[in-house]
């Protein structure tokens, strides 16, 4: 690949299929890494809910990603550290195999409706990467959101330190039906609003800052392509997408998590946050975030290159005429 030709990549050859599957295989490797480190973000984000500062801060159990570490695995031991992880990688494969699979088909898609006289592949319109993003996103969104609501409240739950609204699974299975029985359907996909913005937010950022560090990378000669350069695309992507997707992440996750009905959406939940703890309430868990966000984003987006290529080298020979 040079500067002056973009060839197109196994991404961009893949079937939707094997996009879905490349993406979700891509994702479950980065979870088994990072699972811990969402489980002290869900907790620091619930900490002092609609408290006011004064109160919250007297009530502080966890201070840091570090010290709350210490905390969760002295008291709950490693298996609370992992809580939810089952949830996690069905979530994963919804999510990011829509969010991460999706995004090139419909970018092509997009970009065959723009550009028609171009290769698809060739053309590169913040735009249309950002809406790709967005679509794909709010799709992962979607599917996942039963699976993201039953996570959530495993892992917010605990017998010894209890943070926020208690709800107490077994399992991925006996969340899903236990949700079902009391709610039905409707319950199973309660927030998922609030699942469509803070994915929609977060793909919009992510895939196309991500493909435009790295064509910026490959343009101006600064690194070839290759892991080094997949690398560093990632830690720059995962830094946007941290800033820009906390205070969605953080409306989220207090929506799973309730109980009653003491928000009626997620703009609801981000104004009653803002008056009662403050608009810093907002960025809660976002030192958590960002160790969970940064090594999930590089994990995730370096190992999608080797899935993407795995899978495809799977297709071309099924589908070899």
């Amino acid at each position: 690949m040079t500067k002056k030709e973009i060839e197109q990549t196994a991404a961009q050859k893949l079937s939707k299929v094997g996009s879905f599957t490349a993406g979700g295989l891509a994702a479950c490797i980065a979870v088994t890494v990072t699972n811990p480190i969402e489980m002290i973000k869900t907790r620091l984000q619930l900490q002092g809910e609609l408290s006011s500062a004064v109160s919250a801060q007297a009530n502080h159990i966890y201070r840091n990603p570090l010290q709350a570490f210490r905390v969760i695995f002295k008291n709950e031991g490693i298996r609370g550290l992992q809580k939810g992880l089952f949830a996690a990688y069905f979530y994963q494969i919804g999510l990011n195999g829509s969010r991460l699979g999706f995004y090139e088909p419909i970018r092509k898609s997009l970009n065959q409706f723009f550009y028609s006289s171009i290769e698809p592949h060739k053309v590169q319109n913040v735009t249309i990467n950002a809406t790709s993003g967005a679509i794909s996103g709010a799709i992962g969104g979607v599917v996942g959101s039963p699976l993201y609501l039953v996570k959530t409240r495993m892992q917010s739950y605990s017998n010894i330190i209890k943070m926020g609204d208690q709800t107490h699974y077994s399992g991925l299975w006996h969340g899903i039906t236990a949700i079902f029985k009391e709610n039905g359907i409707k319950g199973l996909f309660r927030g998922v609003d609030a699942a469509i913005l803070r994915t929609s937010i977060g793909s919009a950022a992510q895939l196309p800052t991500y493909n435009a560090t790295k064509n910026f990378f490959i343009r101006n000669d600064i690194m070839r392509d290759g892991p080094g350069l997949h690398l560093a695309s990632s830690m720059v992507a995962g830094i946007v997408v941290t800033i820009i997707m906390n205070p969605w992440d953080v409306v989220l996750t207090r929506i799973y998590n309730q109980r009653d009905n003491r928000y009626k959406g997620p703009i609801d939940c981000m104004v009653k946050t803002a008056k009662v703890e403050g608009i810093s309430a907002l960025y809660k868990g976002f030192d958590a975030h960002l160790l969970r966000m940064a090594p999930h984003t590089i994990i995730c987006l370096t190992a999608m290159e080797q899935t993407m290529k795995f899978v495809y080298s799977i297709e071309s020979r099924i589908l070899k005429p």
